[in-house]
């Protein structure tokens, strides 16, 4: 169960996980461009297999693929 818990992470520590600022992902949050959340009453929180699966989604071989 601990484990479990340990995977939960605030704003602050998610954005120091993917090597964003936490205002870039609260804004991400807000046009729903970034990785899912959940909001546990007002505290909002990431589940790390959630940034991590966000992150593996946005994989690119080259400068191309943006486009």
């Amino acid at each position: 169960m601990t484990s479990e818990i340990n995977s939960y992470l605030n704003t602050a520590e998610a954005a120091r996980y993917l090597r964003l600022s936490p205002r870039t992902l609260e804004n991400m949050r807000l046009t729903g461009e970034g990785p899912v959340y959940r909001k546990h009453g007002r505290l909002v929180v990431y589940h790390l297999t959630d940034l991590i699966a966000w992150s593996e989604s946005r994989k690119q071989e080259s400068t191309s693929d943006v486009f």
